[in-house]
């Protein structure tokens, strides 16, 4: 007979088999990657013993044996320092001890040596220096012979120093070390190209090399204009040896320097040219500023793709800060912008020119960072336009303001003259971006050498026309000073336009323009509509022409053709939505305006307001099933809501106004969609006017006003289970009982007799009774709640007295100990908890 295992002993024999394969595998392949290693190495292989043959046992209970000369740890061995390594590191010591030594001789014991111990010594040890690393090179020691040179480079540099203070201790020091900057500048580039195999030398002199024009400079006390020609020449040799230089080491130092010192002499020229206040004085920097471009352009036409780019945008913006300065120079600061503007849309034409792809990219990115810095610096005008507005707020219906549009916006003040060309700055930037996305092909045929934008560039194109022309016509009215009636005249034309464009683009399916237009629509028509509150007339004429507006752009768009795709279909059902909303808010200004030109309090103005809940029920019935249908009636409940608290002051309106809502909710309750909302709200809203109506009055016994609703409402509460006995309970009798509960409730707890608490007690009891014998939740709930109110009220002035007799310590005390009662108890209050739960949730 065969012994079979069972299958779960023979699974876990499997799996302990598969991993010891596993981890012999792993083994191995670590052992195999040694000697690969090993194989690899110049230098003699030590010898390895033969392996004996080795099978892995296949068995549950055979180990891996630890003799076996394959097995090796898991990861390579570690390997010994390099002795290449090494060298450097001793290397490198001895050569900072070395030029320790040197400095602390130079600067100690100099003054204990007579001139030609001096010199002797210096020129010994500085020739010996530069002639070691020769012969160790022809010796094959490369690393000994790059400490010797930069050896050598330290004492060269105390031999300069030691010449200053021996032979002409008199000259200036700035001077001097410019001479000598330069002189060693040439000696380290000479050495370094006779011993080509030397890293160091030629990246020293690189760098050395940019400093004898600037102390010349600074030794000859010449001023900013100087100092920028000065970093423009050494960026201009840096170029040079950037691109024709021997070896990365010194192109890559060399372009490193070559922006460090061209990006600060441009700087110079710019700050000079921003600050002549005359074109002869914009001259000399606008040259300093064209010699840059042109040295950018000459090193980024021979650079890679991305300093080629680089170069590109600084030759780029060189140029037209050069060009600008010259033609600003003289102008009023304000208006200088349009004409660094202007020389940014001429550098557009570079895209034409014969410049490599990346080069003429730059020079494109050029153009684009001047239009973005002169769009930025017309934005404070609008900013004010808007911010402006909401200053009126406060002087609601005080009369025509004097100063015009800038008298309502309250910055008389404002030096608006100083912002003159911002509209204008504004409104071209939107002509070109227009005229780019109408004639995107065109555009694209022309740009074709230098760049290849997608549609996403066209759609932004479009939605910056659109947004910068808005903004350049906010702006208008407040810089042109224009009247208060002409300032609304344009506010409100704009918001019509920008709203027409938002219907033409979201039709057509362009949504980036669309939305764009529609958000400043948005912000224009709230901007209108807060500065026509400074009269009554204003206020009627503007909003009239916003809701006009809004429903007119909300039905255009409503019968617009939903795309397929879903994010588009999203973009027009908001779209949709939005207008719609915003007339409903629109008529609840007019509604509240209409209250206070008929000289209505605020509480009697309350039914006014709620007309406007009254249309959106309306045409939420009309628009049932469409995107816009929500939205509406949820802003006509918010008007709903502000008549509410229009209404709070006086009890007896409050009780008409709420009232008044619950037939709206009742009305809209009638919808099969709204029911399960619309009728609860409906119900609340009727119970909450009646117990206001009779507080109002006077009412000092609601049970004769409630009883007569309560009994037939239960009867029918009664006849509906008998129907549906799968009726809530809540649907049946919630309603009934708590019309006259919770007016008795609060009755009784102002009620300083003990009759009405006590029947009230008694009544709620036998319900709450009556729904843990039927199973109720309604009953149970209802009548326990107002059971457990009306006894605390009754016992709270014995229970005070209590505790006002009772130790301080007590209360705590028993509170701590029901605590760690409860603490030590807690799995089965859980459990009790949830058991609660499941009963009432099981009740009907």
């Amino acid at each position: 007979m065969e012994h079979v295992p069972p299958p779960a002993e023979e699974l876990a024999l499997l799996d302990r088999e598969l991993a010891r394969l596993d981890a012999r595998r792993s083994q191995l392949l670590v052992r195999r990657a040694w000697l690969v290693s090993v194989l690899a190495q110049p230098a003699a292989r030590p010898a390895v013993p033969p392996a004996p043959p080795y099978a892995a046992p296949f068995g549950p209970s055979a180990p891996v044996r630890s003799s076996d000369p394959f097995a090796a740890p898991f990861g390579p061995p570690a390997a010994p320092a390099g002795p290449r390594s090494a060298q450097n590191v001793l290397l490198v010591l001895g050569g900072l001890l070395l030029t320790i030594a040197a400095i602390a001789f130079t600067l100690v014991n100099w003054g204990q040596m007579g001139i030609g111990g001096r010199s002797a010594v210096l020129t010994l040890v500085t020739v010996a220096a530069l002639c070691a690393p020769a012969v160790l090179l022809r010796r094959g020691l490369p690393s000994t012979a790059e400490s010797l040179a930069a050896l050598a480079s330290v004492l060269m540099v105390l031999d300069a120093y030691a010449l200053h203070e021996v032979a002409v201790p008199d000259a200036g020091g700035p001077g001097f070390a410019s001479v000598a900057s330069a002189v060693l500048a040439v000696l380290w580039g000479a050495y370094g190209l006779l011993l080509g195999r030397l890293r160091l030398p030629l990246p020293l002199a690189v760098v050395t090399a940019q400093l004898p024009l600037l102390l010349w400079a600074w030794s000859a006390g010449e001023g900013a204009t100087v100092f920028g020609w000065a970093l423009l020449a050494t960026a201009a040799l840096d170029c040079a040896i950037a691109v024709w230089g021997k070896g990365v080491a010194v192109r890559v130092t060399a372009s490193v320097c070559c922006w460090a010192a061209g990006l600060p002499g441009l700087l110079v020229g710019l700050g000079q040219s921003v600050s002549a206040d005359a074109v002869s004085a914009a001259v000399a920097p606008g040259l300093l500023l064209l010699a840059g471009a042109a040295v950018a352009v000459a090193g980024a036409c021979r650079a890679p793709t991305g300093l080629a780019m680089a170069g590109g945008a600084v030759a780029g913006l060189g140029g037209v800060a050069a060009v600008g300065g010259v033609l600003g120079a003289g102008v009023a600061g304000d208006w200088s912008v349009p004409l660094y503007l202007l020389c940014g849309v001429v550098l557009l034409a570079a895209v034409r020119a014969p410049l490599p792809r990346p080069v003429g990219k730059g020079l494109l990115w050029a153009s684009s960072a001047v239009t973005v810095g002169s769009v930025l610096a017309a934005v404070p005008p609008v900013g004010l336009s808007l911010a402006g507005t909401v200053s009126q707020a406060a002087r609601v219906w005080s009369g025509v303001p004097e100063g015009g549009v800038r008298g309502a916006l309250g910055m008389e003040a404002m030096a608006w003259s100083a912002m003159a060309s911002a509209p204008v700055v504004l409104l071209v930037v939107a002509a070109l971006s227009g005229a780019a996305y109408r004639s995107w092909a065109s555009w694209l045929r022309v740009a074709g050498p230098v760049v290849a934008p997608g549609a996403a560039w066209r759609s932004a194109a479009g939605a910056g026309a659109v947004a910068l022309g808005w903004a350049g016509c906010t702006a208008l009215p407040a810089v042109l000073g224009l009247s208060y009636a002409a300032a609304l005249s344009v506010q409100s034309a704009l918001v019509a336009g920008v709203f027409a464009v938002t219907v033409r683009e979201l039709r057509r399916g362009t949504n980036g323009v669309g939305q764009t237009a529609l958000v400043c629509g948005l912000t224009g028509a709230v901007s209108a509509g807060m500065l026509s509150l400074a009269t009554e007339t204003a206020t009627y004429a503007v909003f009239t022409v916003l809701l006009v507006v809004f429903a007119a752009a909300a039905v255009l768009l409503g019968g617009a053709a939903v795309p397929a795709a879903a994010r588009a279909a999203g973009v027009l059902r908001t779209a949709q939505a939005v207008p719609a909303c915003g007339a409903v808010v629109c008529g609840m200004v007019l509604a509240r305006a209409v209250g206070a030109s008929w000289g209505l309090a605020g509480y009697r103005a309350a039914p006014v307001m709620l007309v406007v809940p009254l249309v959106t029920v309306l045409l939420g019935a009309r628009l049932r099933g469409r995107p816009p249908a929500l939205p509406v009636e949820l802003t006509g409940a918010v008007a709903g809501v502000i008549a509410v608290g229009m209404a709070v002051p006086d009890r007896p309106f409050l009780a008409l106004v709420l009232a008044l809502c619950g037939v709206l909710a009742a009305g809209t309750a009638v919808r099969a969609e709204r029911r399960p909302v619309a009728g609860y709200l409906a119900t609340a809203l009727f119970v909450l006017a009646a117990w206001l109506r009779l507080s109002a009055s006077g009412v000092s016994a609601p049970e004769a006003y409630t009883l007569p609703v309560t009994v037939p409402a239960l009867a029918v509460g009664v006849l509906r289970r008998r129907r549906d006995p799968e009726a809530s309970s809540w649907s049946a009798y919630g309603a009934g009982l708590a019309a006259t509960l919770l007016p008795s409730l609060f009755a009784a707890w102002d009620d300083p007799s003990w009759v009405r608490p006590l029947l009230l007690g008694a009544a709620a009891l036998v319900i709450t009774l009556a729904g843990a014998r039927l199973r109720l939740q309604a009953l149970l709930l209802l009548g326990g709640a107002v059971l457990a109110l009306d006894a605390l009220h009754e016992l709270a002035p014995y229970v005070v007295q209590v505790v006002g007799a009772l130790p301080r310590w007590l209360p705590p005390a028993l509170a701590g100990v029901l605590l760690l009662v409860v603490g030590a108890t807690y799995e089965q209050r859980l459990r009790d908890a949830r058991r609660l739960k499941d009963t009432l949730g099981r009740m009907r």
